[in-house]
């Protein structure tokens, strides 16, 4: 039976994987009967999972477990940066359900399952959903406060001295001078910081013009690092150097950056 949507309620997008073709086209069936869900893609294995979740931003994911080459499992630990899709399985296998709780599971459909089980699932992602939603919610405000209270306390002239990493249900500071490198991570950047990594929604040319030019340096297109970390320079082929740092990480320098290292430093290379 299909749900009734407000104005109020974006519809969400879903993928559903299945490699068996009733089981596909039930899903497809029945999530496109819902009128509070919009269906992007329907899978047949984990790897057009991947793909369509690259592509695609996506609430609700309801997955197959027991796929040839790619698992449900397989497809959750190699999700794209960014939010997670909440996830229903849906299998023919018991045995799995304390595993699919572990990754935070709304539901768990055990094959054969009807329509009313099917519904009652879905109505679960959903308050998953909106749940998550309103979290988030709550934390964007509070770094926006937090990014006011910062601001307001900062001279305008002055770089960042705390990265503010949002999470589901709070906002974390990380200090700059505890950062190592930050590569990009397509609409993200990745924050390399004391051994932990960091998401941050922010391009990397946003960030890298926050930081200190005098403690951190954008040595390629998608890599800033930062200087106190930097323990050689190896050359590499056609100009370009690799950048070994004091924690033996090894990151590219290309040919195109090396000018601004040059600038920084009292004595060429």
């Amino acid at each position: 039976m299909a749900s009734a949507s407000t104005p109020q309620t974006a519809r969400l997008r879903a993928v559903a994987v299945d490699d068996e073709p009733p089981a596909r086209r039930k899903l497809a069936r029945w999530l496109a009967d819902d009128a509070e869900i919009d269906v992007v893609a329907i899978c047949a294995d984990g790897y057009e999972a991947l793909d369509a979740l690259d592509l695609h931003r996506v609430d609700l994911l309801v997955l197959d477990i027991q796929m040839p080459e790619l698992s449900g499992f397989d497809v959750l630990r190699r999700l794209p940066p960014g939010p997670a899709p909440v996830v229903v399985f849906a299998t023919a296998y018991d045995a799995y359900a304390i595993q699919a709780f572990e990754h935070h599971a709304a539901g768990y459909l055990l094959k054969p399952y009807d329509r009313a089980r099917f519904d009652a699932t879905i109505a679960q992602a959903k308050a998953q959903h909106r749940g998550r939603i309103a979290v988030a919610g709550a934390a964007a405000e509070a770094h926006a406060t937090l990014t006011t209270l910062l601001d307001a306390v900062r001279p305008p002239s002055t770089y960042l001295d705390h990265l503010a990493v949002r999470r589901a249900d709070r906002v974390d500071l990380v200090r700059v001078a505890d950062v190592d490198w930050i590569e990009a991570s397509g609409n993200y950047v990745t924050v390399h910081a004391r051994g932990q990594r960091h998401l941050i929604r922010a391009s990397l040319t946003r960030v890298a013009s926050r930081l200190d030019p005098r403690r951190f340096l954008r040595i390629h297109r998608s890599t800033v690092v930062h200087l106190d970390r930097v323990a050689s320079l190896v050359p590499a082929s056609h100009g370009d150097y690799t950048v070994v740092l004091r924690d033996g990480t090894t990151l590219s320098m290309s040919r195109t950056y090396r000018e601004h290292l040059r600038g920084v430093l009292e004595v060429g290379f």
